[in-house]
């Protein structure tokens, strides 16, 4: 099923955390499932991202003309990230032990890639020529080990999704207020008025 890459699919706050929530209610087995599983959508999503995240790459489009191919690695990356990530916001710090696969990962996202990255203003290199997704996924992903960044990681309680909370007070509930947010106030309301109902009917 062609999906539809909407703002909302993009409110992780980074390449990277996007790419992780596109498996979709990772805690839940009996309702996860996982938006790349068609090639394709790693195509569309690049093609998506490369506007949702504009001011992360600087400007530069992601290219990925062959998503059969590149799949593998782009999973592979997406997996270690979710994986890294999440337990570092449950435990408050990086596990050592997960570092490695992480790397190796990320390494081989850049290990095709010829171009030149971080020069001032040009973070994932010239804004004039694509970049390979897979390599830009990549670097979003190492990007995320900074101290700063860790420390503002949060899941979010309705979704499951990982997001950088870019709040002044760093007191951001949701990924998105507009989505699961909203969801979770409906919730409440609901179980509060059957409860009511519950006590009149007593």
């Amino acid at each position: 099923m062609t999906v539809s890459w909407t703002p909302h699919r993009f409110t992780g706050g980074i390449l990277a955390l996007d790419a992780a929530n596109t498996v979709v209610l990772r805690d839940d087995p009996e309702k996860t499932f996982d938006r790349f599983d068609d090639p394709a959508e790693i195509a569309r999503f690049a093609d998506a991202a490369s506007a949702f995240r504009a001011a992360e790459l600087g400007g530069r489009r992601l290219a990925a003309p062959s998503p059969a191919e590149i799949a593998p690695v782009v999973l592979s990356i997406r997996e270690a990230t979710d994986s890294l990530f999440r337990r570092a916001v449950s435990k408050g710090a990086i596990a050592t032990g997960e570092l490695p696969g992480f790397l190796k990962a990320c390494a081989d996202g850049l290990a095709r890639s010829r171009t030149e990255i971080g020069a001032p203003g040009k973070p994932f290199g010239d804004p004039a020529t694509p970049i390979a997704f897979e390599a830009a996924l990549a670097v979003s992903a190492l990007s995320l080990l900074r101290e700063d960044t860790i420390a503002r990681l949060r899941i979010c309680p309705n979704c499951s999704w990982l997001f950088v909370d870019r709040s002044r007070n760093s007191s951001r509930l949701w990924c998105d207020m507009a989505v699961c947010g909203n969801r979770q106030k409906a919730s409440r309301h609901y179980r509060r008025r059957t409860a009511a109902r519950e006590v009149i009917n007593v």
